[in-house]
């Protein structure tokens, strides 16, 4: 009973925090008057404001930082693009159906939720059920479609608008499809990430860093998914916005010159063994994490670090962040390693940044199905000496034996790595000939001793050519946003008691209006010193917002709170004001003159409230917080 009452106050939060934030307009449903689009939302002007904030906190913490490459693209993609990343074939999810009304759900979603509901809800449940659901839900990314079919057969679950029995799962691919110009003959897609357009200039940026490694490419745009069905609000959207990295670096070498800024960090780890034994996320030292192999290199080492200080810098709860490490089922083959940051909100805790060593497959991935090389080059100080294999296949016989398929055959010779181009050696000069698949023309053949001469010699060598590995920090910037706004969100009692009052207490740094303006009662002189003090905040290039409204100072106090400002100035005389904290409801007083320096000097972070509150005389809010 206490798991379902801790679910209750959860609900009950997340109601008061969404409430709040559509009545204020941070957002709300798309397309409203014609009752929406699930998976679609609109920013209002505090919610433009707070997520312009943020990203310009992400520029800054990264791009300038690092001094990365920032790249924008087209958000419609080819569809030959999309084909070689690997999402035309495999970007799906599994989906059911309600076999009468045809309403379409995730499976796996369905059956998350059903064990969710017995072990929160059923208070009969045994501890060997409980134990099968939580490992249900532990390896259900991993689950095929006939297991997921199985699980939903053995649970009895049913459609849940309906109760109608649901289809087997089968896969549905989540890019939304167009065609590009309007003879219909060349398919694209909407983007699904921002990070293949920054794949695919990997020649031109490389040129344009002086062919030097390492080097990052940034992008902050739109993606899009086409959902099976949206829940959770801003956390699951069929648009939303990405800001990737894509760092490139010698695979050879994936130390960082910065590591060292970050190796003494600790906070929340959740690695791979830690998961697998059934223990809880640890405090870890990032250093130390790096040096025993917990997480791969220093490199995705430094970035996991900048994340962390980014999270935190923009008022995500420390306690209520943790790194998670990918277990084994969830890697692709290709990545070295993956962690996410997770925070826990009150759905429980979210994905909200991807940090993955993607090792050189997207790159090898389009050099395959471009043709052009996106490669990088170590020039040598003095010539190599190497031993490299050269295959040579004879085309002449080879055009005889397999005639218009021979351009194919010389592909698949060519292509072959050191140890099968040895194997295949040693046979041809055993045997004479040797069986060989061609995957281009879905059959074996044969390869005769006079078809291909395979040997080693030894070249000079004056530089190395390689594929770079790429370590991607992807940021979903609209689930951070949300966390953010439930960790800032509490209320407190009104002076009076009677009623609950809503606050954010959002950072100055992503405040969507870093201060108000408030004459104190309606007065020509007051109102004339406001425009005074807005010119000079405008000045400065802080963002503020004029209330001349005739409501008590309590209740325009209490508007500005519920949007997150921090700082309130209240002018009650022609010389001097009073500026009121959020959080704390401490005032000083401030010549008009002054008002602009401490205000941009708070809401920049040069100085906190309390090194104002040393320089400044304090004032008594009895009289104004009704």
């Amino acid at each position: 009973m206490a798991a379902a009452e801790a679910a209750h106050n959860k609900e009950a939060f997340r109601q008061a925090v969404v409430n709040t934030l559509e009545r204020r307009l941070f957002y709300i449903p798309s397309f409203k008057i014609y009752r929406g689009v699930a998976g679609l939302y609109d920013y209002g002007p505090p919610g433009c404001a707070v997520k312009s904030n943020v990203l310009a906190f992400w520029r800054q913490h990264f791009v300038l930082e690092e001094n990365m490459l920032e790249v924008d693209c087209p958000c419609v993609t080819p569809e030959v693009v999309l084909k070689a990343s690997g999402h035309v074939d495999k970007f799906t999810d599994l989906m059911v159906k309600d076999e009468k009304t045809g309403t379409c759900y995730r499976a796996d979603h369905l059956v998350k939720d059903h064990c969710k509901e017995k072990l929160e809800k059923d208070p009969k449940i045994t501890e060997e059920k409980a134990a099968e659901f939580k490992h249900v839900i532990a390896i259900l990314d991993d689950l095929t479609a006939e297991e997921l079919g199985a699980k939903i057969k053995e649970y009895g679950i049913t459609a849940p608008d309906t109760k109608n029995p649901l289809s087997a799962p089968y896969p549905f691919n989540l890019m939304f499809q167009t065609s590009i110009g309007p003879s219909g003959l060349s398919p694209g897609y909407m983007r699904p990430e921002t990070a293949q357009g920054i794949f695919v200039n990997f020649k031109d940026l490389y040129y344009y860093n002086g062919n030097k490694l390492p080097f990052a490419a940034a992008q902050i745009g739109q993606a899009f998914r086409n959902e099976i069905s949206p829940r959770q609000g801003l956390l699951r959207v069929r648009e939303f916005t990405l800001a990737e990295i894509e760092h490139f670096v010698d695979p050879e070498d994936k130390s960082h010159p910065k590591f060292s800024e970050v190796g003494n960090l600790e906070f929340l780890m959740f690695p791979r063994q830690d998961q697998v034994s059934g223990r809880s996320a640890r405090l870890i030292r990032l250093g130390e994490a790096v040096s025993e192999g917990t997480v791969n290199n220093e490199t995705l080492g430094y970035f996991i670090g900048r994340v962390y200080l980014f999270l935190t810098y923009l008022g995500i709860d420390k306690e209520r962040l943790r790194f998670r490490q990918h277990l084994a089922n969830e890697m692709a083959h290709y990545a070295a390693d993956c962690w996410d940051a997770e925070i826990e909100c009150s759905y429980g805790w979210i994905e909200c940044v991807g940090i993955a060593d993607r090792s050189a497959y997207d790159l090898h991935a389009h050099t395959d199905k471009s043709g052009v090389p996106l490669v990088a080059a170590e020039k040598f100080a003095e010539p190599r000496e190497v031993e490299k294999l050269v295959i040579a296949p004879i085309k002449k016989e080879l055009g005889l034996a397999f005639k218009g398929n021979q351009k194919m055959v010389v592909e698949a010779l060519e292509a072959m790595g050191e140890k099968e181009a040895m194997e295949m050696k040693a046979t041809l000069e055993s045997k004479g000939e040797v069986e060989f698949n061609i995957c281009t023309l879905g059959k074996d053949v044969t390869i005769k001793k006079n078809m291909v001469t395979i040997s080693k010699e030894i070249k000079k060598e004056h530089q190395r050519v390689f594929t770079p590995s790429v370590i991607e920090p992807s940021f979903g910037i609209g689930r951070i946003i949300y966390c953010l706004y439930e960790h800032s969100f509490y209320t407190r009692p009104s002076k009076g008691g009677d009623e609950q009052l809503n606050v954010f207490r959002f950072p100055p740094l992503v405040a969507p209006i870093k201060c108000t303006v408030f004459p104190l009662v309606q007065n020509q002189q007051y109102e004339e010193v406001a425009k005074r003090i807005a010119k000079l905040l405008t000045a400065v290039g802080i963002s503020y917002k004029i209330d001349i409204t005739g409501t008590s100072i309590g209740k325009r106090y209490a508007r500005t709170d519920e949007l997150g400002v921090p700082l309130a100035v209240t002018v009650d005389s022609t010389t001097s004001v009073t500026i009121r904290e959020r959080d704390s409801k401490q005032q000083i007083r401030v010549g008009v003159e002054e008002v602009a320096s401490v205000v941009k000097e708070v809401t920049d972070g040069f100085s906190t409230w309390n090194d104002v509150m040393w320089k400044y005389p304090t004032h008594s809010s009895a009289a104004t917080e009704d």
